[in-house]
């Protein structure tokens, strides 16, 4: 696996059930998953170099991020080196919003109207066509709410296109969708094209960032089938193998794309306690070209909540005692340093009802970080 996060750790930790040799290529030995991971390989994902020299070192190479030289990884690919996946043609879906938008609308995938732009002029005129507030997106390079704004005119557009300088990057501006729900349909795809999803979660966002993922999502039948038919729909059109995580939109009337990741994603942590087989296992199962696991949840409620740096830099570690002594927590901590707002760990807990599932998941995060916000 290219990248030393903490999805690397936790597939590390599928690896080692499954008895897979599970290799590393991390950016220093601090990261997340250079703490557990025994067999790791010191390098940059962005060199051509460092991917190829790793490429010799494995069978199948995927990735705990997409922020890699693609056009080094088709190199590797063509010459037949390792098996990339997902493929570079897949991660180009996870890195440029722009080349997203263009191949989900071709294949006629329901999608927030929005415009592709690339010089102030015309992120002006989509702008007025698209009413305003609206969203404005770099193509390249966002996540966890950054490279995201939300621009109420074009006063506010003209100081942000200023904030970027010359030449302007590619955006992309979208109508400001009201929301009901914000969704995610977790899917695993076998080299073969056979796919599992998982139940349709619901996230719950703040500041751009996902405090909470409640699952079953609380919406109709009818939507969650709506919801699994468009996230599959996309994941063929990515051509993933692996894990493809799709973000989706729910207005009250129609279920639209929002992003795809393609990897193990934070809207499917929950598996780890929560479903028969973990998305991390599932990960595993598929890109090495083993039969995919069952996905169902095994509790009526589950509900995964991430912990937060707190304001006053307190490590979780010294307040573990406090976290596991809510009934029924299960605490992740990735080993990272405390900063606040860094996303240090989650917890997950299984009950009956989301309501009960939820109060001990934030009781649990609230003694370990920042406290998950209130939200309906």
């Amino acid at each position: 696996m290219v990248g030393g996060g903490q999805l690397a750790r936790m597939t590390h930790q599928a690896a080692i059930a499954l008895g897979i040799p599970f290799r590393v290529m991390v950016a220093s030995p601090t990261d997340s998953a250079a703490l557990v991971s025994p067999d790791t390989t010191t390098g940059d994902p962005h060199s051509a170099a460092d991917l190829a020299a790793f490429a010799t070192t494995c069978d199948v190479m995927t990735f705990d991020h997409e922020l890699v030289d693609l056009d080094a990884l088709d190199t590797i690919e063509s010459a037949g080196a390792a098996v990339a996946r997902p493929p570079a043609t897949a991660l180009r879906f996870a890195t440029d919003k722009a080349h997203q938008r263009r191949a989900f609308a071709a294949a006629g995938l329901p999608l927030p109207h929005h415009r592709i732009v690339d010089d102030a002029p015309g992120a002006a005129a989509a702008g007025t066509d698209l009413g305003w507030p609206v969203v404005v997106k770099t193509a390249r390079g966002g996540y966890d709410g950054r490279g995201v704004w939300i621009l109420d005119d074009q006063a506010a557009l003209d100081a942000l296109l200023a904030q970027m300088g010359d030449p302007c990057p590619t955006l992309v501006l979208e109508e400001r969708i009201s929301l009901e729900r914000e969704l995610a349909v977790v899917i695993a795809r076998s080299p073969d094209g056979a796919t599992v999803s998982y139940p349709v979660v619901e996230t719950v966002q703040a500041d751009g960032i996902c405090r909470e993922t409640i699952v079953p999502a609380r919406i109709e039948p009818h939507v969650a089938s709506e919801a699994v038919e468009v996230a599959t729909a996309a994941a063929e059109v990515v051509g993933a193998v692996g894990i493809i995580a799709v973000e989706l939109f729910w207005d009250g009337r129609r279920v639209t794309v929002n992003e795809v990741a393609t990897r193990p994603h934070n809207s499917g942590h929950w598996t780890i306690e929560g479903a028969v087989t973990s998305q991390f296992a599932n990960h595993l199962r598929a890109v090495a070209g083993l039969p995919l696991g069952a996905t169902a949840a095994v509790a009526p409620a589950v509900v995964m909540a991430n912990i937060l740096g707190h304001a006053d830099g307190r490590d979780p570690l010294d307040h573990l005692h406090t976290a596991l002594g809510v009934p029924g927590a299960a605490v992740h901590l990735y080993g990272k340093g405390p900063r606040p707002g860094r996303k240090l760990g989650h917890v997950t807990v299984l009950a009956d009802t989301v309501a009960d599932a939820r109060s001990r998941a934030r009781a649990g995060v609230a003694a370990l970080g920042d406290p998950v916000p209130d939200r309906p």
